[in-house]
């Protein structure tokens, strides 16, 4: 009984631990890395790279952490966690301003159209998780791997990457495998269903692909 209460618990910590990991408000930062490093962007000097990607992680995950902690502090919302679907509308609408921004950063300094159709995406499928979180606790991890998984199948479709096909497949595999470990994450912690985990997943990925494939 005990060592079963233990295997409990070590898997509780570590699906918190992979949902902490892989937040929504990281996943974006986590693409443009993986653009700034597989895709002809890595011929930028290092210093405009890690320029672009600190911008776009202030934009995309410290302005959402800061908005949410004022809106916790001022009681708009019950838990910094978010958790309850009810507490999301402010902090989504929040985050989808904030994508817009990164768009509107991507377009105005230059980026390649593919990276700036990447963040359009984002925005839309945070947009598409606002609507419907109104009514139903669809997944924005899920919807933020979704969007990783898509720019690299997207870069490798469009035939923009600068590593080899063994490497390149190599990380499509290994994101595929991440976005399970979330979605199992979500579901162990009691999070979501498998459908909302589902539909976040597909939100993500249709989302983005579909941006990038017509537009970039």
């Amino acid at each position: 009984m005990a060592s079963r209460l233990a295997r409990i618990r070590l898997l509780d910590e570590l699906a918190r631990f992979i949902s902490t990991v892989m937040s929504p408000l990281l996943t974006p930062t986590y693409g443009v890395f993986m653009a700034l490093s597989i895709s002809p962007k890595v011929l930028d000097t290092t210093g405009s790279r890690m320029k672009l990607l600190l911008i776009i992680f202030g934009i995309t995950c410290v302005l959402p952490m800061v908005t949410i902690a004022v809106l916790h502090n001022f009681k708009l919302i019950g838990d910094k966690r978010i958790i309850k679907r009810e507490d999301r509308l402010i902090p989504y609408i929040a985050g989808t301003v904030f994508y817009l921004v990164a768009v509107w950063y991507l377009a105005y300094t230059h980026e390649p159209r593919w990276l700036v159709m990447f963040a359009t995406g984002g925005a839309l499928a945070c947009l598409i998780s606002t609507i419907v979180n109104h009514w139903w606790k669809i997944s924005a991890h899920m919807a933020g791997m979704g969007g990783v998984l898509a720019l690299l199948w997207q870069l490798d479709a469009m035939n923009l990457e600068v590593i080899s096909p063994v490497w390149m497949t190599f990380f499509i595999l290994v994101t595929i495998g991440l976005c399970g470990a979330v979605g199992t994450s979500r579901m162990l912690l009691k999070r979501h269903t498998l459908s909302q985990v589902l539909a976040g997943f597909l939100n993500g990925l249709l989302c983005v692909s579909v941006i990038m494939r017509l537009f970039g």
